[in-house]
């Protein structure tokens, strides 16, 4: 990396941005995860409440649920405000949640690919890897933000609602839904982070470097996302209804089942559209940022 000493910059400040780079890719990926969850919020609220759609919300429906009723009936019983639902919890998972995740890949690109790019396998574990620390490390966030979404909870705030949760179901209620977690967010990561990567690679270098960066990325990100998300959506299923109803159920077996019998096949896709929208958008958008900014703080 180089320093910055160029236009008459500081020297004292191009050491400090040369020495602590993943500082610099913890602060830049928040910075980029900020605007992309409170832009995309509603598209995980509406997510949530198609895969756990509540009796009220069913009534008169012949229980088949869309995009645009759960939409409606959000406006009609919340008013607009109710569509970001869930933002606090969401803002705290989220944000330091893309901080480690970007911190992670630069730290694990620096130490074992300082010299050359990683190929597709090794972008798939490089991506996996680093989304499985963030994710263990905030699961108890995540826990929080998805019963706040669902509408079934009626926690008062994030610190109150961990504090019940550990006293009323103990420390695997605060990680309950890890596994599904992990394999819905690791394998979406990897392959998201592999066809970025490749992506990336066959775009010449000028175009990168050009006014049209921005967009490129951001192209480069949809397409990225949108199989990413397709492939990882039964197991968002899971992790929604164990993190729901921890003691109905023994394990993602018995989700797997319950979900099987209950909707069929179709069952393990329920919310695909509006998280592929979000998923797909939100990292665009994050990786597009973070891209502008990492160049701006000489990461890049």
């Amino acid at each position: 990396m180089e320093e910055v000493s160029e236009g008459g910059t500081d020297p004292e400040k191009g050491v400090i941005l040369k020495d602590y780079p993943v500082v610099k890719s913890f602060l830049a990926g928040s910075f980029s995860g900020t605007f992309s969850t409170v832009l995309f919020q509603p598209l995980d609220l509406v997510k949530t409440r198609l895969q756990n759609p509540t009796p009220a919300l069913i009534n008169g429906r012949n229980g088949t649920l869309s995009m645009v009723a759960i939409f409606s009936n959000i406006l009609q019983q919340e008013q607009l405000r109710g569509l970001w639902r869930g933002m606090v919890p969401s803002i705290t998972r989220c944000v330091p949640g893309v901080g480690l995740y970007f911190c992670s890949l630069d730290y694990l690109k620096s130490k074992y690919f300082s010299e050359k790019n990683p190929s597709a396998l090794e972008s798939v574990a490089i991506g996996m890897v680093a989304r499985c620390m963030s994710g263990a490390a905030l699961i108890p966030i995540t826990v929080v933000k998805t019963r706040y979404e669902s509408g079934v909870y009626g926690y008062n705030g994030v610190i109150s609602a961990l504090k019940e949760i550990y006293r009323t179901e103990g420390f695997r209620g605060m990680t309950c839904g890890l596994v599904p977690t992990l394999f819905r967010d690791a394998p979406f990561s990897g392959l998201y982070l592999m066809f970025y990567s490749q992506t990336k690679q066959m775009i010449p270098e000028d175009l990168l470097n050009s006014a049209y960066a921005s967009p490129i990325h951001f192209t480069c990100g949809v397409s990225s996302g949108i199989l990413a998300s397709i492939v990882t959506q039964p197991a968002d299923v899971l992790k929604t209804k164990i993190q729901l109803y921890p003691n109905k159920f023994n394990g993602i077996w018995s989700v797997a089942v319950y979900v099987h019998g209950k909707y069929g096949v179709q069952g393990y896709f329920k919310g695909m559209v509006p998280r592929m929208l979000r998923r797909t958008l939100m990292a665009a958008m994050a990786w597009t940022l973070y891209e502008q900014i990492s160049k701006s703080v000489g990461l890049k």
